[in-house]
Order: structure tokens, then C-alpha cells, then sequence
């Protein structure tokens, strides 16, 4: 859109991808707040200067007297297409900003936990819930706990599209994000496809890691149908979706007690906890620090373009309300 520096049109990103994020006309003091959430430091004058440029470029539009601004179709299109040096890197700030925000009570059962979003044809979904509810049966998921919303209406911040229906699953980074609460630090390393032999583990023979990638490396395995979901639910042999971390290894009993608690209360998706330094899936650890395997929460979606029905997918989309979630198996 030729702006002037690269600062600036980071900026103008930054605020355009926090529009997108919003249901309704948002002003300069709340996107100022939401910028400095994601560690950007942009003052309100800053932030109406940068929006009064971008109205002037058909990105955004003024909504009312005030100063309430949403972005246009020209601004998304813009947000798409950006330069990928300003989203290399983009998966791993946001599995750190969406741990933070993850602040779930698993004694009260209250709190928020992180979602991945997938938007299907209103005609496909009876089709695609099918092919889904197998692939939760066999707990190929960080939770069977999920969410349905039409078009119109809100999964967290995201809006369905008119003539969709959105489907929310459980999001791994909820044990990433209960883990921080309980003061253990984690390294979020990559995510990969990840060969199940007789229902067992075997090696990730595919990884893309976060700090590298601009977009979440569970889309692009999706979109390039490297995944044989179907096959593990039938035979137990396969290739799934699965994600990397690591602890150190004094935090070994505490992240243990975390997927205990947390499998209590309807959320799993830990695949397996390694032994101190000892390699974890074929993956070499360093010393002191232990490996950490999660089931990637979007098999099921994965599934669902297996069997050759078009969907959107969005990982690590928002957060929801836990008490919002419900039991796959109650969706009709």
C-alpha cells in the first residue's frame, strides 16, 4: 500500500489484525490497550494518527461520531497479502499471548481457555460432525469439549459468516496455558505430523518450528492434506497432528499433576511426558529439560478434509468462557 517505512506499515498491520479480532467498531483507546496486550507500545494520539492514514487508504472506516473504526474488505485483503518478513514468527507470540490469557480454574471450572475455529459450509456440517465425532471417540483431540454457533452469531471474539457454521474445539495450548498459571515455565517449540504405529507414538517426520513459521504450522499440514486422521481412528496407524514443548525437568511432577487436573474436568490432548533429557519421539532433548507431546486439537478438522469437505480452519483463534463448551457428543 506503499507506507512509508517498514515501522510504520508494521504498525498499520498490527492495528489492522486487532480490528479483525474485534465483533464491533472498536476506538483508538481500546486498540492502544489491545496493542500493548500484544507488547506494542503505541500511544492513543499514535493510534489515531496511524487510523486516520488508513481510512484514508480504504483500510479502515469510521463507524459514528466517535472515533469507532472497522476494517475494510480492503484491509483484510491487505492483512492477507503483507509482506511474510513481518509474519515470520507470528505463531509464537501468539501461543504465548494466548497462554497468558488463558486463566481457567479447574476446581471451579470456570475461567477461560484457548479455541481453534473452523468455519463449514451450512449443507456440509451434518457431513463433516459426522466424520469428527469418530475422531473425538478415539480421543485424537485436546478435549471433546467443543462449540457451535450459525451465522451472525460469536465463537469468542470471531463472528460465523453469514450462511456458515463455526465450530470451536479445544485448543492444546490450554495445558500451556494452565501450566503458566501454576508459575512453569514452557518452550513452545514446533509443530509437526507425528507417525502413530499400533496406536503408539512413533517419531514426528514432519516439523515446522513456531519461531520460524508466519502462519501456524497446523493450517499449512491441514491445506496440504498431510494428515491420515481417518486411517489412525480405523487401524491405529498413521499420521496425526501434534505439537512440541518443553519444561524444565523440575517441573516434571507439577506438569503431571496439570494434565491430571485437567483431564478431570474434560481437557487431555497430552500425548506423552518424556523422561529427564531422554529424546522424546526421535526428537533429542538438552540436558535437564524434559520433552512434552500434545495432541494437535484440530484432528477432527483435519479429518474433515480427509474426506474432502472444504472448510476454514483458524488455530489458535480466541478464547471462550470454559462453561460455554459442551460435550461433542450432545451436538445433533
Amino acid at each position: 500500500m506503499g507506507f512509508e517505512t517498514q515501522d510504520v506499515e508494521q504498525k498499520v498491520l498490527a492495528i489492522l489484525d486487532t480490528l479483525l479480532d474485534s465483533r464491533e467498531a472498536v476506538g483508538s483507546r481500546i486498540i492502544a490497550k489491545k496493542l500493548k496486550d500484544r507488547g506494542i507500545d503505541l500511544s492513543e494520539r499514535a493510534v489515531r494518527y496511524h487510523l486516520k492514514m488508513m481510512d484514508e487508504k480504504g483500510l479502515t472506516r469510521l463507524v459514528g461520531r466517535r472515533d469507532g473504526r472497522v476494517i475494510t474488505e480492503l484491509g483484510r485483503a491487505e492483512l492477507k497479502e503483507a509482506m511474510v518478513t513481518h509474519k515470520v514468527g507470528y505463531a509464537l507470540p501468539r501461543i504465548e499471548m494466548l497462554s497468558f490469557r488463558t486463566n481457567f480454574n479447574w476446581e471451579k471450572r470456570t475461567g477461560s481457555i484457548p479455541v481453534n475455529v473452523s468455519f463449514f459450509e451450512k449443507k456440509d456440517f451434518a457431513k463433516a460432525l459426522k466424520v469428527m465425532k469418530s475422531v473425538f471417540k478415539a480421543d485424537l483431540c485436546a478435549s471433546r469439549l467443543v462449540a457451535v454457533a450459525q451465522g451472525g452469531e460469536a465463537i469468542g471474539d470471531l463472528v460465523v459468516p453469514e450462511g456458515k457454521v463455526g465450530f470451536a474445539t479445544v485448543c492444546s495450548i490450554v495445558f500451556s496455558g494452565t501450566l503458566l498459571q501454576e508459575g512453569v515455565p514452557i518452550d513452545s517449540k514446533f509443530g509437526g505430523i507425528l507417525q502413530i504405529r499400533n496406536r503408539n507414538p512413533v517419531r514426528f517426520v514432519e516439523i515446522i518450528h513456531y519461531a520460524g513459521s508466519s502462519l501456524d504450522p497446523t493450517e499449512i499440514f491441514i491445506r496440504a492434506n498431510m494428515t491420515t486422521v481417518s486411517q489412525v481412528v480405523k487401524v491405529g496407524s498413521g499420521r496425526i497432528l501434534a505439537n512440541y514443548r518443553e519444561i524444565p525437568a523440575i517441573c516434571k511432577p507439577l506438569a503431571e499433576e496439570v494434565r491430571d487436573k485437567l483431564i478431570d474436568v474434560g481437557i487431555g490432548g497430552v500425548l506423552f511426558i518424556g523422561n529427564v533429557s531422554d529424546p522424546v519421539c526421535e526428537v533429542p532433548i538438552e540436558l535437564n529439560r524434559i520433552g512434552v507431546v500434545l495432541i494437535g486439537g484440530l484432528n477432527p478438522v483435519a479429518a474433515v478434509a480427509e474426506a474432502g469437505i472444504i472448510g476454514e480452519s483458524h488455530a489458535m483463534s480466541t478464547i471462550m468462557d470454559y462453561q460455554e463448551l459442551v460435550n461433542v457428543s450432545e451436538i445433533i
